[in-house]
């Protein structure tokens, strides 16, 4: 089983490890050890670079799944430069082979910096609309959050970005720490945390607080979450609210970005 170092350190983007099983169709490595994050949580996969120690070929990391551990697909760096007079990719790595592993750092910040604001916006819909989050899809340059509410004015759209650009300007530390799931449902506020939205199979969570105003005990959010972050709000960055629809009954969507992609997105 694969050590989901990301877990417990979500900055790190350059890591050695070994290769533990070589998969096929489509070409996977599983290594012993891990900072690639897979695909989950609305939050997309990182993609990078592993190379083996032994010269023995480069790939691109161009997926990462949760199987029965994390699933690392490759494909050669570039095809025929490593390879022999007949121009053939590089074979992957044996299995017992030490690697050295390099996380597309720029796609990594950008989805901690959309990810943390997700919890910010999740937490103040709740606290101030009494919206629920039911959903969330982030990407690196943009994002939206689904929850539970009749209909969001201009108005109230104003007033959640002034809002959410607060807090992000309060610089507030974002953390974690790993609790069992049955003193966590004992404990926490689940409305706050969403443990329910969480298969039962997941016996030890991860949460993720952002911490409260200045002389609050309270953290002003608390969720399990197994995404990476920034280690403090501040490292989010302008906001901007860009849009919302309705998905149905009593459900809104909400749109945003950083507006360093707004200003000179798509």
């Amino acid at each position: 089983m694969t050590e989901r170092l990301y877990l417990a350190d979500d900055a790190v983007t350059t890591f050695e490890a070994t290769v533990e099983r070589v998969l096929s169709n489509p070409d996977r490595l599983v290594l012993d050890r891990t900072h690639f994050y897979p695909t989950g949580g609305g939050q997309p996969h990182d993609t990078g670079a592993i190379r083996a120690v032994d010269g023995g070929g480069d790939f691109r990391v161009v997926d990462v799944e949760m199987a029965d551990t994390v699933h690392h697909e490759v494909e050669p760096l570039s095809e025929g430069d490593d390879a022999g007079d007949a121009g053939e990719a590089p074979a992957l790595p044996e299995p017992g082979t030490d690697v050295t592993c390099e996380i597309d750092a720029d796609r990594r910040e950008a989805h901690s910096r959309y990810h943390t604001a997700q919890h910010l916006l999740s937490a103040l819909l709740l606290d101030e609309f009494d919206a629920p989050t039911t959903g969330n899809q982030l990407y690196h340059d943009r994002a939206r959050i689904d929850v539970a509410y009749d209909r969001f004015t201009d108005d109230d759209l104003d007033r959640v970005e002034a809002r959410l650009n607060d807090l992000v300007d309060d610089g507030r530390g974002v953390s974690s720490y790993t609790m069992d799931r049955e003193t966590a449902e004992a404990t926490l506020d689940t409305d706050r945390t969403r443990i329910d939205l969480l298969p039962d199979s997941i016996e030890e969570l991860r949460i993720v607080e952002i911490a409260g105003a200045d002389g609050d005990d309270d953290p002003y959010d608390r969720t399990a979450c197994a995404g990476t972050h920034v280690a403090n709000t501040a490292d989010i960055g302008e906001v901007v609210v860009t849009g919302r629809e309705t998905k149905g009954p009593d459900e809104e969507r909400v749109r945003f970005a950083l507006a360093e992609h707004v200003d000179g997105g798509e």
